[in-house]
């Protein structure tokens, strides 16, 4: 027996032609002898065995197995029907949670665009649909209790929010006075730019589609040697979000209402947010030039919704201004600094700064942009910092009229470069000791920040989505791929859409992003049956060039109140039409043809209107409608004809119906969308 268990060098290298079948014989013929003779025959079997497999022998059912008898095999588990994922998990992994080949678990990314290698991490999202795709259900593994560590006195010092950081653990005497940060709020079209156009004597209006700011602008204005930072945000309602994160970084909130509009509904939010924020108002009533300014009526309206100006004994402070004719400015500038004074608002100079994202962007030739409104320490060029979850360098800066400048102090607007990627405009900045500590804090900000962010609204516009193709019963989709040229157009434009779902049709933002039109984002919109919207971003080169795009379908706008109307009339297309009928014509039969094979013919006079050929029909006798259908055939002299108007006889046919007789009105209609 000892005899067959030999093999050749072939056989034991598994490289002859029954490579394969020698390694399992080997493994029969070392089992089945009691006495060991099959070890005696490969003298370091035991111990190749040994270090290849130590299980091996323990594994075995004492006293072997039979002789002769088949190889005891250990049965695979079955797939099974649900398993339960973390948030991260590598391909490898996810192929043994589910008891599958991780060559099976490649081919459906692969199938979803996605390149990954055995050892590639994937998050949760992507991992679930993939589970799902392959018939295994998915629940995640709730995040584990972290660990109470104890801080060091530096992290106990260390306050925990962007407010204690700039207030808290700053002694009196390093607190100096800074200039106040204005923000400019109000309702779409009441002048709210026009007037920081006449405050800062320089031409921005012009500059802007449709009239109406598109993104948030930080500018610095001085008055009687004294500095004023001014963020303007824009009016319509589409801004509801950018508005409620400028009026966050502000001190003073000035409410522009025109005197002869008055109170308007984005007015009324514009309140809300300063309210809710704690803001201190000063009411710039613009306009006041107008014949039809009703300047009584305006304030009563503000006293309606908490807002109760001086003269009716409140405390809200109202500058009547025309800002195309610069009435009023110095007035409105002095109640600015007055209040400024009576608030006292001061910050630390000193040290690392800490601040607010305004704005963000991606330029093509510079890369990432930022603009920063520093709000504690001093801004340096060359500093390592980290903003949210990036970390970068400080590569350049300048100030609100492009100059090249290398500090910020406390309640300056900057743009800086240097940022690897776009950051999120309304995200915090902090300055950090060096590079590496700027990437430690910024990969411990991703990982909290992923925590946090699961099931947040942000979360549903990811790419990862992309790849949810889940059916939606009777609800219908419109899919949308968004591209913008800046951060902060980006994050209004979908709060709006996604205000435009209800319970009837459901808008689902496949992606957004920053940037050109890319062939990338054609080939998505193809694959999931999307359309493409830009705002004021063109096609990139190669998407100009794109076979795609004669199969999806760009769209580019300019203004975004444009681009928020045109995806509410498409959902609405999407609803089920309300159709009515509409008469086109009526008939009286003369006569009836019975054709063999064709049924009964119709000889009529058109009385009234035109009869269309493939028109709905009603059939009409003694006041009773007996059948309703179409027209399979209309003829004048035996020609086939498009229509018959009035005064002219044709030949009708109807299609399923031949109880007809003279006499009977025959009435066209068709059908109109309400």
């Amino acid at each position: 027996m000892a005899e067959k268990t030999k093999s050749s060098p072939e056989q034991k290298s598994g490289t002859g032609p029954s490579g394969n079948g020698n390694q399992s014989q080997q493994k029969k013929s070392s089992g089945s002898s009691q006495d060991g003779s099959a070890n005696k025959s490969r003298p370091r079997g035991q111990n190749s065995r040994g270090r290849r497999r130590p299980t091996a022998r323990r594994t075995a059912p004492p006293g072997g197995r039979p002789p002769g008898g088949p190889p005891r095999r250990t049965e695979a588990a079955p797939p099974p029907s649900e398993i339960e994922l973390p948030e991260y998990v590598t391909v490898r992994e996810m192929a043994e949670i589910m008891h599958r080949s991780p060559i099976d678990v490649m081919k459906v990314l692969m199938n979803f665009g996605i390149m990954a290698p055995i050892t590639q991490t994937i998050d949760y999202d992507t991992a679930a649909i993939v589970a799902e795709e392959m018939g295994v259900k998915v629940n995640p593994i709730a995040p584990e209790e972290p660990e109470e560590v104890e801080e060091t006195v530096e992290e106990k010092a260390a306050p925990k929010t962007l407010r204690q950081r700039l207030y808290d653990a700053t002694p009196d005497e390093r607190l100096v006075l800074r200039p106040p940060v204005v923000t400019v709020l109000g309702h779409v079209d009441h002048g709210k730019t026009t007037l920081l156009d006449a405050i800062r004597k320089s031409n921005v209006v012009a500059g802007e589609s449709g009239g109406i700011t598109q993104h948030i602008g930080a500018y610095q204005a001085f008055y009687h040697d004294r500095k004023i930072t001014f963020l303007d945000t824009p009016g319509h309602q589409a801004f509801t979000a950018m508005r409620a994160r400028g009026a966050q970084a502000t001190d003073i909130a000035i409410l522009v209402v025109a005197a002869d509009d008055g109170v308007m509904p984005q007015t009324r939010e514009a309140i809300a947010h300063v309210q809710a924020a704690g803001v201190p108002i000063i009411v710039a009533l613009n306009k006041v030039d107008k014949a039809n300014a009703n300047i009584d009526r305006v304030k009563q309206q503000l006293a309606d919704e908490g807002l109760l100006v001086e003269e009716y004994g409140g405390d809200v402070i109202c500058v009547p201004v025309a800002a195309k004719l610069r009435q009023g400015i110095d007035d409105l500038l002095e109640h600015v600094l007055l209040l400024a004074d009576i608030e006292g608002f001061k910050a630390d100079p000193t040290g690392r700064a800490i601040g607010t994202i305004i704005e963000s962007s991606l330029d093509k030739s510079r890369g990432a942009t930022a603009t920063l409104l520093v709000q504690k320490g001093t801004l340096k060029q060359g500093d390592a910092l980290v903003v949210g979850s990036i970390a970068g360098r400080v590569r350049a800066m300048f100030d609100s009229k492009g100059h090249t400048i290398v500090s910020a102090t406390p309640s300056t607007p900057v743009e800086i470069l240097g940022l690897p990627e776009v950051p999120t405009a309304g995200d915090t900045f902090e300055v950090m000791e060096s590079d590496r500590e700027a990437r430690e804090r910024a990969t411990a900000r991703a990982e909290s920040e992923r925590q946090r962010t699961e099931s947040s609204a942000r979360k549903s516009v990811s790419l990862e989505d992309v790849f949810a193709q889940m059916k939606a019963g009777q609800v219908k989709e419109l899919r949308i791929i968004i591209k913008a040229d800046v951060d902060g157009s980006l994050e209004p434009i979908i709060s709006s859409l996604n205000q435009l779902s209800n319970d009837e049709l459901r808008l689902k933002i496949l992606h957004s992003g920053t940037g050109d039109i890319t062939d990338s984002d054609l080939m998505l919109a193809s694959a999931s049956d999307a359309i493409v919207i830009g705002f004021n971003v063109p096609l990139s080169p190669a998407a100009q060039h794109s076979d795609l795009l004669n199969e999806v379908d760009v769209r580019t706008y300019k203004v975004i109140y444009e681009l928020i109307d045109d995806v509410d009339k498409a959902l609405k297309g999407m609803l089920e039409p309300v159709y009515e009928d509409e008469v086109l014509g009526t008939a009286e039969i003369r006569a009836i043809f019975r054709i063999p094979r064709r049924g009964n013919i119709a000889g009529c006079l058109v009385t009234d209107g035109v009869i269309q050929r493939n028109a709905l029909v009603r059939v009409g006798r003694n006041g009773k409608i007996l059948f309703s259908g179409k027209i399979h055939s209309l003829k004048r002299f035996q020609e086939d004809v498009n229509e018959v108007k009035a005064g002219f006889e044709c030949g009708i046919g109807i299609e399923g119906f031949d109880d007809i007789a003279e006499g009977d009105i025959i009435e066209a209609f068709h059908k109109v969308r309400v």
